[in-house]
């Protein structure tokens, strides 16, 4: 007989638990400290969040890690234009991330996260210029020490996409599991051609999105705001007959 402890596939007690909480705990940040992030981390992050499966091992990821005058460039590019008048006009995204046209549940959910966040920042539905200047801090990086730029291969297709989703998400759970955290961020794609030029982008690479990460300055009421989810009734079917 063999002993359950000498089972090399039984999992260890609690561990699940460490990776739930990393999982579970995430959510999006937007208020950091300023305490800087060690490049060790950072690399550390980057190569656990690499082992994401990707279809025949493709690996279609490319990250741009910015910090220290390189992220404050980027920070004062992209604001210059964001305060400009012809902002929306000129810059516009080169893939679209939501859908064309808006349906519930989606729009309901898209709708309530928006007036949680403005009602936790005293932002009145009225309030055009507060709205506006709260979403320019996305272009800050929320005030975030590191600022990551993803971008993809135009050659690959929507399954890369996919994967890239999953090393996204890699790197949020390893940034939690070293108490760090982060907001990612699909704003970044309006300004890609700021982007582009700022970071001496080949033609090749397009903007996925953007990535704040760093410490949570949990004393700012937009870092309170906790996301609702479905419970699993109410997006899986059992099917065992």
């Amino acid at each position: 007989m063999t002993h359950a402890s000498s089972d090399p596939r039984r999992r260890p007690p609690g561990p699940h638990a460490i990776v739930d909480h990393a999982i579970t705990s995430r959510h999006s940040i937007r208020a950091f400290l300023p305490t800087p992030v060690e490049r060790a981390t950072i690399e550390e992050i980057l190569a656990v969040a690499s082992r994401a499966p990707s279809g025949t091992n493709t690996q279609p990821w490319q990250v741009h890690v910015l910090t220290g005058p390189a992220r404050q460039r980027l920070v004062d590019a992209i604001v210059a234009v964001y305060e400009g008048p012809q902002a929306l006009k000129e810059h516009t995204e080169e893939y679209p991330y939501y859908p064309r046209e808006w349906v519930d549940p989606y729009l309901a959910r898209r709708r309530k996260v928006g007036w949680d966040l403005y009602g936790l920042l005293g932002i009145g539905k009225a309030d055009k210029a507060r709205m506006h200047a709260q979403h320019g801090r996305n272009y800050r990086f929320f005030d975030a020490p590191v600022g990551l730029i993803f971008t993809i291969d135009r050659i690959m297709e929507q399954g890369s996409w996919l994967d890239y989703g999953m090393f996204l998400q890699n790197i949020m759970v390893a940034a939690r599991a070293r108490g760090l955290d982060t907001c990612p961020q699909a704003a970044f794609t309006q300004f890609h051609r700021v982007i582009r030029c700022e970071l001496g982008l080949a033609d090749a690479q397009m903007v996925v999105c953007g990535m704040s990460l760093g410490y949570a300055d949990m004393s700012k009421a937009e870092n309170t705001l906790i996301t609702e989810r479905e419970p699993v009734q109410g997006f899986a079917r059992f099917l065992d007959a």
